[in-house]
């Protein structure tokens, strides 16, 4: 089956990109022809502020022709879709941003479109999201959705809409692998001291600072706890280095802003006992399938879909609530189970709690629905 996808793809940074490249390249080994139609640029250069950034000027402009903020580039990948003629469009949404780009493409195309639906609602809400949302029900001949809050959401706006949902699939650990003694010595961190990862990008609703404002409690109880933030700041980074002075802190949490490269990733998830997600809201998180592949437990918050991918006790720890009291008392219990020296066993735990989230079976299910939708008249 002929399937074009509109999504951001690799040089572009962030999860979508990553996510979109993987499931693009196991769709092919599975043996659909799939057409990336990717973005050279989501936002224009005075939002971005070094995000995810436009593609270079060197990739091949068929590769990448895509400017959100630009229409006229709409016209042309309508153009291009009609001379591919395929049989499914697969679109990646997460911001109401794109919903008029894909109404657009939709009617003029004609081509039947499979929305692969990483958030409905915007992460930092936008007065015109109904309007948004409302085009994108226009638009959908069917939604794949990766959490069950995404799939409520889903069901209450567009209930004739097909829909299937599946999971956020396992990424393979990047770059080469270090011992926790070579990382943690190339991150000049104590060999013995229990630490923490915040990772990704650093936007409001992630709640680096609720991790923050709980690390005095944290402190009191273990000292010689570190946290390492690692990830590309969307607010001021000053401002969470006064937050820190505040807080009297600053002696034990590390920042590295900026984006990680795949080294760099390697190293900070070697180096780490466990990953910490304070998020005010969630749909779904990449983060968590990262510290699985590395064998690392996480600590959530009960955000959106995050308790959908925990398992407590086992494979990481739930906080009762998103306060920092709550996310104090959650990193308690780990760090109970540390002290008991009990991680270890927690990595088979991972392990077959894990076996289920391949991409494989992702595109296995995944490839059924494709093909039920673009056999429908």
């Amino acid at each position: 089956m002929r399937i074009a996808f509109i999504s951001p793809f690799s040089p572009l940074k962030g999860g979508i990109a990553r996510f979109s490249g993987v499931l693009r390249d196991t769709l092919q080994g599975r043996g659909y022809a799939v057409t990336p139609l990717a973005f050279r640029a989501l936002y224009p250069d005075f939002l971005v502020k070094g995000g995810a950034e436009r593609v270079a000027d060197t990739t091949p402009f068929n590769e990448a022709r895509l400017v959100l903020f630009n229409p006229f580039t709409w016209l042309g990948a309508v153009r291009r879709l009609r001379s591919l003629k395929p049989e499914l469009l697969l679109v990646a949404y997460w911001s109401g941003f794109l919903a008029p780009l894909y109404f657009v493409i939709r009617r003029l195309t004609g081509i039947k479109m499979v929305v692969l639906l990483h958030n409905l609602s915007s992460h930092e809400p936008f007065f015109f999201d109904p309007l948004t949302q409302r085009l994108l029900a226009a638009s959908a001949d069917g939604v794949l959705t990766l959490s069950g809050a995404v799939t409520q959401e889903v069901r209450a706006l567009m209930p004739d809409v097909p829909l299937l949902q599946l999971f956020h699939p396992l990424y393979e650990p990047d770059g080469e692998l270090s011992s926790v003694e070579d990382a943690r010595s190339a991150l000049n961190l104590d060999i013995h001291s229990p630490v923490l990862l915040f990772f990704g990008y650093v936007r409001r609703y992630k709640g680096l600072d609720t991790m923050l404002r709980a690390m005095p409690a944290i402190l009191q109880r273990e000292p010689a706890l570190r946290l390492v933030v690692a990830g590309h700041f969307h607010e001021s980074a000053e401002r969470y280095r006064m937050l820190l002075a505040q807080l009297g802190i600053a002696g034990s949490v590390d920042l590295y802003p900026g984006y990680v490269s795949s080294e760099r990733t390697a190293l900070f998830f070697a180096a780490v006992d466990a990953v910490a997600l304070p998020y005010r809201s969630a749909t779904q998180s990449g983060v968590v399938q990262f510290a699985y592949a590395h064998g690392l437990p996480v600590i959530v918050t009960p955000a959106g879909a995050l308790p959908e991918m925990v398992c407590h006790g086992k494979t990481g720890w739930i906080a009762p609530d998103c306060s920092a009291e709550g996310f104090a008392e959650a990193v308690g219990e780990f760090l109970d189970c540390r002290e008991r020296r009990e991680l270890e066993a927690i990595r088979p735990a991972i392990e077959a709690f894990s076996r289920d989230f391949s991409w494989e079976s992702f595109v296995e299910a995944a490839g059924v629905f494709f093909e039920s939708i673009a056999a429908k008249r």
